[in-house]
């Protein structure tokens, strides 16, 4: 089996393990109010149309390209800083997606919508789908294809510049998640996602300036 694909079989596993336990805390998280009858518990499930499962179905769709990006450049390069930064993003975004589906999953909603992408932000009017970019930040298909043609440093840096754009993209849905949804637990991890994904920002901003790159945009 290639590395890749026991990447993404260990992602997968992870990520069904850690949606078990969402699905258990976001129970607990959702019972923790005042009161403990069926009526205030029903009130509390997010609607189809809410941030929060809007948020939840778009995230999954944003990480998991981010997953599929970065088992890319761990086949397309040697070097181990990159390589590590490449499973830590795969691994962590993996699990999060699980996270997130296993919210809709107990929320009994469903993983896909009839909307465009990021109208739970007021925004779905605005998002145009190009090449299989659906949301801000998402590299085209023809990115996606390019980065799999190349090798070495042009493969690091092309990852990072991606990856750049891609988190930009991610943090400025979550931050819209901190602000709309109202689900507690899904709250926290938007914002963790942000913590996070800034402080990957800088890293791999000082990684381009070490090979003598910028960010795409």
């Amino acid at each position: 089996m290639s590395r890749r694909a026991i990447g993404w079989a260990a992602g997968a596993a992870a990520a069904v393990l850690v949606a078990a336990g969402a699905v258990t805390y976001a129970v607990a998280d959702s019972g923790s109010g005042s009161g403990s009858g069926d009526g205030k518990a029903a009130q509390r499930t997010p609607s189809a149309d809410s941030a929060d499962a809007g948020f939840a179905r778009d995230m999954a769709v944003h990480h998991q390209q981010a997953v599929e990006m970065s088992y890319i450049v761990r086949d397309h390069t040697k070097n181990e800083d990159v390589r590590r930064l490449a499973y830590d993003i795969a691994q962590t975004q993996a699990n999060q997606r699980g996270m997130l589906l296993g919210w809709l999953d107990l929320w009994g909603l469903p993983k896909v919508s009839a909307d465009p992408p990021m109208t739970w932000m007021g925004m779905g009017g605005m998002v145009t789908a190009k090449d299989g970019s659906l949301m801000p930040g998402m590299a085209t298909n023809t990115q996606m294809k390019k980065l799999a043609t190349l090798n070495g440093k042009q493969a690091e840096i092309f990852y990072l510049q991606l990856m750049t754009n891609h988190h930009k993209g991610g943090i400025h849905m979550a931050e819209g998640c901190v602000a709309k949804c109202t689900v507690g637990v899904e709250k926290r991890l938007a914002q963790g996602m942000v913590d996070a994904q800034q402080s990957e920002l800088q890293v791999m901003a000082g990684m381009l300036k070490e090979r003598g790159a910028k960010p795409l945009s």
